[in-house]
């Protein structure tokens, strides 16, 4: 169970990596990517960030998840410049592919059978 801090921050994260990937998501990563979820570990060092993504080229959802994954540190700079006001440190970012909207999906087409 989260702490209050934990979901403060946890959604504080998740609406700036929100703006960074909307300002991103065309230019660097060729398709559009929203933050579902993010999640803040008890001693607030790592925030896990999950990420769904539409429209990738071919499909290739893992070559934009590992794209994304190797610019982190920039990602993280820049998360640090919006919220250096309310975090004393910047957590270490951690992506990961929420396919929870696929599995709904597959759900949905199974019940439908």
């Amino acid at each position: 169970m989260d702490t209050t801090r934990q979901q403060k921050i946890a959604k504080l994260i998740q609406k700036e990596l929100a703006e960074i990937f909307l300002h991103d998501g065309l230019s660097i990563y060729n398709c559009m990517i929203t933050v579902t979820k993010t999640t803040v570990t008890k001693d607030l060092s790592i925030a896990r960030a999950y990420l769904s993504i539409f429209k990738a080229p071919n499909n290739d959802v893992d070559a934009v998840m590992k794209a994304v994954r190797s610019n982190t540190k920039d990602i993280r700079f820049r998360l640090g410049q919006t919220v250096h006001n309310q975090l004393r440190i910047i957590p270490q970012l951690e992506f990961f592919v929420d396919d929870s909207l696929d599995y709904i999906e597959n759900i949905e087409k199974l019940l439908k059978q």
